[in-house]
């Protein structure tokens, strides 16, 4: 039996699978041979596709012209597009829900809404050399100034950067007694005084870069201050939360479609007079992946339905982790599972099964490491036990 959705989230689910597997997946090979890049004008029509189904708006309230869909529906969108290889289906900004309880009136309709109609586009400046998995060991400073704030520190992994044309930077603003307050700012890219001083490669092949930039003395207004000076972490752990979610239903997508992929050949690939698929050692692999990948959805799906529940937030938190650390690990087992079952073939670019084994490695990093994961679910485990966390 599957997880029980609703008509208008089956729809949405249906919707968001017709855009990836007919417009987006057909152009996986010219991205992946092309530095992760389509035609302008397939771009184009990507970003106008997505748009168009609202993937801009998903999480937005309705008072601001969003589609505030249950988080359950936002997770089931995203596993769809998490069918796609070579971040395709980063075809359009999205603005968050926390972004318009962080943000005061002005700074909505200078950034936010104009993200929801695809005009501009973020990046996220929170990672450095030294704080990576501890936000809270940020070093680049945010000093109070009369008219505003002078920004100086350096930031890595600024992902899409390269398509922005703002950042979500997050600083330490000091105070006496050394006392440190995070702040998020908005900070125009094209702000004097910001380098960026290396575009590293990375194992995947993407459009959307993630460079490190310097920031020396980069003057930003106090409107561009987000909510209060010391409410930047609290903004963090709400992104934290979303995408920590996101990451798990397009692990769980991948996983699907890899399944799906080793399957079908196994059907039709013969050794020894017989398909391989009716090899036991095969059939171990596709069994073991289709369990896991069930065991993850399931715990995503639940999360995503807790949030919509309003369960207490230090649950959620733990929740997220939990689909997070379960997903991701399960989609590289996966991976890894199915490249073995496609042999050589499967170590070929033009096979979507290698180019998800190296793109599925990153989500055991990125927005907290599964080792994060681990200890933030064994302290809430501590704190709380077993019965306030899963019953």
């Amino acid at each position: 039996m599957a997880y029980p959705l609703s008509p208008s989230t089956l729809e949405w689910q249906r919707k968001a699978r017709a855009y990836a597997d007919h417009e987006l997946m057909p152009y996986e090979d010219e991205a992946e041979f092309n530095e992760g890049k389509v035609s302008p004008a397939v771009a184009e029509r990507h970003k106008r596709l997505g748009l168009e189904l609202g993937l801009s708006r998903i999480d937005a309230p309705r008072e601001h012209g969003g589609l505030a869909l249950p988080l359950l529906d936002q997770v089931v969108i995203w596993e769809q597009l998490g069918r796609v290889t070579n971040a395709l289906c980063w075809s359009v900004p999205e603005a968050h829900a926390w972004m318009f309880e962080a943000c005061n009136p002005l700074q909505i309709e200078r950034y936010i809404k104009p993200m929801m109609a695809g005009l501009r586009r973020e990046c996220y400046a929170i990672t450095e050399e030294e704080a990576g998995s501890d936000p809270d060991a940020i070093s680049t400073t945010a000093q109070l100034l009369d008219d505003g704030y002078r920004i100086n520190g350096e930031k890595w992994f600024v992902t899409s950067a390269n398509k922005a044309d703002f950042f979500f930077l997050q600083a330490v603003v000091t105070g006496p007694a050394g006392l440190r307050q995070h702040a998020l700012f908005f900070v125009d890219i094209d702000t004097p005084g910001i380098e960026m001083t290396d575009n590293p490669l990375f194992g995947h092949t993407y459009s959307s870069h993630h460079p490190t930039y310097r920031f020396t003395d980069v003057r930003v207004p106090l409107e561009n201050r987000i909510g209060a000076a010391g409410g930047g972490m609290d903004y963090t752990r709400s992104w934290f939360r979303r995408e920590r979610l996101m990451i798990a239903a397009r692990c769980c997508g991948a996983a699907a479609r890899l399944i799906e992929m080793g399957s079908e050949f196994a059907k039709t690939r013969i050794v020894s007079g017989q398909p391989i698929a009716e090899y036991q050692l095969i059939q171990a692999m596709l069994a073991d992946s289709l369990t896991e990948l069930w065991g993850a959805r399931l715990m995503t799906y639940e999360a995503a339905a807790m949030q919509d529940r309003g369960d207490p937030l230090p649950v959620l938190h733990t929740h997220c982790s939990m689909a997070k650390l379960a997903a991701s690990e399960m989609a590289n087992r996966v991976a890894d599972r199915v490249v073995q079952i496609f042999g050589g073939r499967g170590y070929l670019r033009s096979n979507a099964a290698q180019r998800f084994y190296r793109e599925l490695r990153v989500d055991r990093i990125w927005e907290g490491t599964s080792e994060i994961q681990r200890l933030i679910i064994a302290r809430s485990l501590l704190k709380r036990g077993v019965e306030e966390l899963i019953g």
